[in-house]
Protein backbone atom coordinates (compact mmCIF):
# COMPACT_ATOMS: atom_id res chain seq x y z
CA UNK A 1 0.00 0.00 0.00
CA UNK A 2 1.28 3.64 -1.49
CA UNK A 3 0.97 6.10 1.39
CA UNK A 4 0.73 9.60 0.61
CA UNK A 5 0.34 12.39 2.63
CA UNK A 6 -0.71 16.05 1.26
CA UNK A 7 -0.86 19.29 3.14
CA UNK A 8 -4.49 21.10 2.73
CA UNK A 9 -4.44 25.13 3.24
CA UNK A 10 -8.23 25.46 3.09
CA UNK A 11 -8.55 29.10 2.37
CA UNK A 12 -6.08 30.40 4.45
CA UNK A 13 -3.34 31.07 1.75
CA UNK A 14 -4.36 34.17 -0.67
CA UNK A 15 -1.37 36.11 -1.90
CA UNK A 16 0.79 34.85 -4.27
CA UNK A 17 3.78 35.04 -2.55
CA UNK A 18 2.62 33.26 0.07
CA UNK A 19 1.19 30.82 -2.43
CA UNK A 20 4.59 30.09 -3.96
CA UNK A 21 6.79 29.80 -0.70
CA UNK A 22 4.39 27.18 0.62
CA UNK A 23 4.54 24.86 -2.77
CA UNK A 24 8.08 25.51 -2.40
CA UNK A 25 8.69 24.44 0.88
CA UNK A 26 5.94 21.44 0.14
CA UNK A 27 8.34 19.98 -2.60
CA UNK A 28 11.34 20.55 -0.33
CA UNK A 29 9.70 18.86 2.00
CA UNK A 30 8.87 15.94 0.13
CA UNK A 31 5.13 16.18 1.12
CA UNK A 32 2.86 14.46 -1.83
CA UNK A 33 0.70 17.33 -2.80
CA UNK A 34 -1.16 20.59 -2.03
CA UNK A 35 -4.84 20.85 -1.96
CA UNK A 36 -6.91 23.81 -2.01
CA UNK A 37 -10.36 24.20 -1.47
CA UNK A 38 -13.47 25.57 -3.56
CA UNK A 39 -15.56 27.91 -0.98
CA UNK A 40 -17.57 31.09 -2.91
CA UNK A 41 -17.82 33.38 -0.04
CA UNK A 42 -14.91 32.81 2.19
CA UNK A 43 -11.34 34.75 1.72
CA UNK A 44 -9.05 32.48 -0.38
CA UNK A 45 -8.06 31.69 -4.16
CA UNK A 46 -10.43 30.09 -6.37
CA UNK A 47 -8.56 26.67 -6.64
CA UNK A 48 -7.96 25.73 -10.41
CA UNK A 49 -6.34 29.59 -10.56
CA UNK A 50 -4.49 29.12 -7.67
CA UNK A 51 -3.59 25.64 -8.25
CA UNK A 52 -2.16 27.08 -11.38
CA UNK A 53 -0.01 29.02 -10.10
CA UNK A 54 1.39 26.65 -8.20
CA UNK A 55 2.07 23.91 -10.39
CA UNK A 56 4.32 26.44 -12.70
CA UNK A 57 6.51 27.06 -9.38
CA UNK A 58 7.26 23.83 -8.62
CA UNK A 59 8.15 20.40 -10.88
CA UNK A 60 7.04 17.31 -8.79
CA UNK A 61 4.27 18.17 -6.10
CA UNK A 62 1.00 17.45 -7.28
CA UNK A 63 -1.83 19.90 -6.91
CA UNK A 64 -5.28 18.72 -5.93
CA UNK A 65 -8.81 20.16 -5.00
CA UNK A 66 -11.85 19.51 -3.32
CA UNK A 67 -14.07 21.22 -5.85
CA UNK A 68 -17.91 21.79 -5.88
CA UNK A 69 -19.62 20.27 -8.87
CA UNK A 70 -23.17 21.28 -9.16
CA UNK A 71 -23.77 24.33 -10.99
CA UNK A 72 -20.53 24.18 -13.28
CA UNK A 73 -20.73 24.52 -16.98
CA UNK A 74 -19.51 20.28 -17.86
CA UNK A 75 -18.04 21.50 -21.19
CA UNK A 76 -15.77 24.64 -19.68
CA UNK A 77 -14.87 22.40 -16.50
CA UNK A 78 -13.91 19.75 -18.67
CA UNK A 79 -11.71 22.32 -20.77
CA UNK A 80 -10.22 24.09 -17.86
CA UNK A 81 -9.16 20.58 -15.56
CA UNK A 82 -7.58 18.70 -18.91
CA UNK A 83 -5.75 21.73 -19.23
CA UNK A 84 -4.54 22.28 -16.10
CA UNK A 85 -3.55 18.29 -16.00
CA UNK A 86 -1.80 19.00 -19.05
CA UNK A 87 0.11 21.79 -17.94
CA UNK A 88 1.19 20.36 -14.68
CA UNK A 89 2.42 17.16 -16.44
CA UNK A 90 -0.25 15.10 -15.28
CA UNK A 91 0.30 16.54 -11.42
CA UNK A 92 -3.77 17.47 -10.83
CA UNK A 93 -5.77 15.66 -8.48
CA UNK A 94 -9.63 16.46 -8.29
CA UNK A 95 -12.00 15.52 -5.62
CA UNK A 96 -15.60 16.67 -6.24
CA UNK A 97 -18.17 17.54 -3.76
CA UNK A 98 -21.50 18.95 -3.06
CA UNK A 99 -20.58 21.80 -1.24
CA UNK A 100 -21.12 23.10 1.70
CA UNK A 101 -24.26 23.99 3.33
CA UNK A 102 -23.79 26.92 6.18
CA UNK A 103 -24.06 31.01 5.89
CA UNK A 104 -24.39 32.54 2.42
CA UNK A 105 -22.68 29.39 0.67
CA UNK A 106 -26.09 27.47 -0.86
CA UNK A 107 -27.39 31.06 -1.80
CA UNK A 108 -23.94 31.92 -3.75
CA UNK A 109 -23.75 28.00 -5.35
CA UNK A 110 -27.21 29.07 -7.11
CA UNK A 111 -28.18 25.32 -6.54
CA UNK A 112 -30.91 23.86 -4.22
CA UNK A 113 -29.69 21.37 -1.91
CA UNK A 114 -31.69 18.71 -3.13
CA UNK A 115 -30.75 19.12 -6.52
CA UNK A 116 -26.91 18.53 -5.67
CA UNK A 117 -26.53 15.24 -5.58
CA UNK A 118 -28.74 14.76 -8.82
CA UNK A 119 -26.50 17.14 -11.19
CA UNK A 120 -23.51 15.14 -9.70
CA UNK A 121 -24.91 12.27 -11.00
CA UNK A 122 -25.42 13.67 -14.37
CA UNK A 123 -22.09 15.74 -14.86
CA UNK A 124 -19.93 13.58 -13.75
CA UNK A 125 -20.42 10.86 -16.60
CA UNK A 126 -20.82 13.69 -19.07
CA UNK A 127 -17.44 14.85 -18.28
CA UNK A 128 -15.43 11.29 -18.61
CA UNK A 129 -17.10 11.07 -21.77
CA UNK A 130 -15.73 14.93 -22.62
CA UNK A 131 -12.36 14.02 -21.53
CA UNK A 132 -11.95 10.20 -23.55
CA UNK A 133 -14.50 11.10 -26.67
CA UNK A 134 -14.77 13.46 -29.64
CA UNK A 135 -18.41 14.72 -31.12
CA UNK A 136 -19.90 14.04 -27.68
CA UNK A 137 -23.78 13.79 -27.83
CA UNK A 138 -25.47 14.07 -24.87
CA UNK A 139 -29.56 14.33 -23.67
CA UNK A 140 -29.92 14.61 -19.94
CA UNK A 141 -31.76 16.57 -17.37
CA UNK A 142 -29.70 19.45 -17.66
CA UNK A 143 -27.57 19.01 -20.30
CA UNK A 144 -27.97 18.41 -24.10
CA UNK A 145 -24.66 18.08 -26.06
CA UNK A 146 -24.96 17.62 -29.79
CA UNK A 147 -21.56 16.35 -31.07
CA UNK A 148 -19.21 18.74 -28.44
CA UNK A 149 -15.19 18.00 -28.61
CA UNK A 150 -13.10 19.27 -25.74
CA UNK A 151 -9.41 19.92 -26.22
CA UNK A 152 -6.98 18.93 -24.83
CA UNK A 153 -7.90 15.98 -22.91
CA UNK A 154 -6.54 15.34 -19.72
CA UNK A 155 -2.64 14.22 -19.75
CA UNK A 156 -3.60 11.19 -17.64
CA UNK A 157 -4.92 8.66 -18.88
CA UNK A 158 -7.35 7.89 -17.35
CA UNK A 159 -8.02 10.55 -15.61
CA UNK A 160 -9.55 9.66 -12.27
CA UNK A 161 -11.77 11.66 -10.20
CA UNK A 162 -12.53 10.90 -6.56
CA UNK A 163 -15.92 11.80 -4.99
CA UNK A 164 -15.74 12.83 -1.23
CA UNK A 165 -19.16 12.90 1.35
CA UNK A 166 -20.47 10.19 3.94
CA UNK A 167 -24.12 9.92 3.58
CA UNK A 168 -25.45 6.59 2.35
CA UNK A 169 -26.82 8.55 -0.97
CA UNK A 170 -22.60 10.09 -1.08
CA UNK A 171 -21.41 6.40 -0.48
CA UNK A 172 -23.61 4.56 -2.85
CA UNK A 173 -22.75 7.42 -5.44
CA UNK A 174 -18.89 7.11 -4.71
CA UNK A 175 -19.46 3.18 -5.33
CA UNK A 176 -20.83 3.89 -8.96
CA UNK A 177 -19.61 6.71 -10.30
CA UNK A 178 -15.98 7.40 -8.18
CA UNK A 179 -12.76 6.30 -8.85
CA UNK A 180 -11.86 6.78 -5.20
CA UNK A 181 -13.10 8.42 -1.47
CA UNK A 182 -11.92 11.40 0.03
CA UNK A 183 -13.95 12.09 3.27
CA UNK A 184 -13.70 14.37 6.24
CA UNK A 185 -14.64 14.51 9.76
CA UNK A 186 -15.32 10.76 10.27
CA UNK A 187 -13.63 8.35 12.60
CA UNK A 188 -11.46 5.45 11.59
CA UNK A 189 -14.82 3.11 12.04
CA UNK A 190 -17.30 5.25 10.54
CA UNK A 191 -14.06 5.31 7.51
CA UNK A 192 -14.44 1.40 7.01
CA UNK A 193 -18.11 1.17 7.19
CA UNK A 194 -18.54 3.54 4.49
CA UNK A 195 -15.56 1.92 2.69
CA UNK A 196 -17.47 -1.72 3.07
CA UNK A 197 -20.49 0.26 1.41
CA UNK A 198 -18.55 1.75 -1.11
CA UNK A 199 -17.55 -1.85 -2.36
CA UNK A 200 -20.48 -3.53 -2.14
CA UNK A 201 -22.67 -1.00 -4.08
CA UNK A 202 -19.67 -1.09 -6.78
CA UNK A 203 -19.98 -5.06 -6.81
CA UNK A 204 -23.20 -4.50 -7.52
CA UNK A 205 -22.73 -2.42 -10.04
CA UNK A 206 -20.39 -4.25 -11.91
CA UNK A 207 -17.87 -2.05 -10.83
CA UNK A 208 -14.27 -2.11 -8.56
CA UNK A 209 -12.75 0.78 -6.59
CA UNK A 210 -9.30 0.50 -6.65
CA UNK A 211 -8.15 -0.45 -3.53
CA UNK A 212 -5.23 2.28 -3.36
CA UNK A 213 -8.02 4.92 -4.17
CA UNK A 214 -9.28 5.24 -0.54
CA UNK A 215 -8.60 8.51 1.78
CA UNK A 216 -9.23 10.42 4.63
CA UNK A 217 -9.13 14.77 5.04
CA UNK A 218 -7.96 15.05 8.64
CA UNK A 219 -8.81 18.79 10.30
CA UNK A 220 -6.15 19.12 13.23
CA UNK A 221 -5.55 21.22 15.83
CA UNK A 222 -2.61 22.00 18.03
CA UNK A 223 -4.63 25.05 20.25
CA UNK A 224 -7.82 25.89 21.12
CA UNK A 225 -10.46 25.86 18.17
CA UNK A 226 -12.25 29.32 18.26
CA UNK A 227 -15.76 29.10 19.40
CA UNK A 228 -17.58 30.07 16.24
CA UNK A 229 -15.20 27.51 14.21
CA UNK A 230 -15.81 24.85 16.50
CA UNK A 231 -19.62 25.74 16.35
CA UNK A 232 -19.32 25.43 12.44
CA UNK A 233 -17.52 22.08 12.47
CA UNK A 234 -19.69 20.41 15.19
CA UNK A 235 -22.56 20.79 13.13
CA UNK A 236 -21.03 18.20 10.35
CA UNK A 237 -20.05 15.76 13.14
CA UNK A 238 -23.09 13.15 13.08
CA UNK A 239 -21.68 12.01 17.06
CA UNK A 240 -21.36 15.97 17.66
CA UNK A 241 -18.08 14.49 19.17
CA UNK A 242 -15.59 16.99 17.80
CA UNK A 243 -12.62 15.80 19.36
CA UNK A 244 -12.82 12.12 17.68
CA UNK A 245 -12.90 13.05 14.00
CA UNK A 246 -10.29 16.19 14.94
CA UNK A 247 -6.82 15.35 16.25
CA UNK A 248 -5.85 18.03 18.94
CA UNK A 249 -1.91 17.69 18.53
CA UNK A 250 0.84 16.39 15.97
CA UNK A 251 1.08 13.12 18.22
CA UNK A 252 -2.64 12.77 18.09
CA UNK A 253 -3.04 13.32 13.83
CA UNK A 254 -0.11 11.00 13.90
CA UNK A 255 -1.91 8.18 15.44
CA UNK A 256 -4.74 9.14 13.58
CA UNK A 257 -3.23 8.26 10.32
CA UNK A 258 -1.88 4.84 12.18
CA UNK A 259 -5.83 4.28 12.67
CA UNK A 260 -6.76 4.98 9.22
CA UNK A 261 -4.19 2.61 7.65
CA UNK A 262 -5.37 -0.32 9.81
CA UNK A 263 -8.86 0.27 8.34
CA UNK A 264 -6.40 0.14 4.49
CA UNK A 265 -6.79 4.04 4.06
CA UNK A 266 -3.39 4.89 2.61
CA UNK A 267 -4.05 8.48 1.05
CA UNK A 268 -4.23 11.75 3.36
CA UNK A 269 -4.90 15.13 3.06
CA UNK A 270 -3.87 17.12 6.81
CA UNK A 271 -4.93 20.14 7.33
CA UNK A 272 -4.77 22.76 10.11
CA UNK A 273 -8.16 24.23 11.02
CA UNK A 274 -6.75 26.96 12.49
CA UNK A 275 -4.06 29.36 10.58
CA UNK A 276 -0.58 28.75 11.53
CA UNK A 277 1.41 31.40 12.39
CA UNK A 278 4.04 30.71 9.91
CA UNK A 279 3.73 28.12 7.88
CA UNK A 280 7.59 27.19 7.37
CA UNK A 281 7.50 26.52 10.90
CA UNK A 282 3.94 24.28 10.33
CA UNK A 283 5.22 22.17 7.37
CA UNK A 284 8.73 21.67 9.56
CA UNK A 285 6.87 20.31 12.86
CA UNK A 286 4.30 18.31 9.62
CA UNK A 287 7.21 17.00 8.19
CA UNK A 288 8.87 15.46 11.74
CA UNK A 289 5.63 14.23 13.10
CA UNK A 290 3.71 11.99 9.87
CA UNK A 291 6.43 12.44 6.56
CA UNK A 292 8.03 9.06 7.81
CA UNK A 293 4.63 7.32 7.51
CA UNK A 294 4.62 7.67 3.80
CA UNK A 295 5.79 4.92 1.51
Amino acid sequence: MKVRIGVGTGTMVSSGDELGRLVEDLEARRFDSLWLSDVLTMPGDDPLTGLAFAAGRVKKLKIGTTMVLPGRNPVRLAKQIATLDQLSGGRLLVTFVLGLRIGAEPAAMGVPPAERGRQVDELLPLLRRLWTEDDVDHDGPMWKLNGVSVLPKPAQKPFDVWLGGSVPSALRRVGTLSDGWLPALCTPAEAEAGRRVIEETASAAGRRIDPEHFGVSIGYAREAIPEPLARRLVQRVPSGDLASVVPQSLDELRRAIGRYLEVGFSKFVVRPVVPPASWERELDDLARAVLDLQT
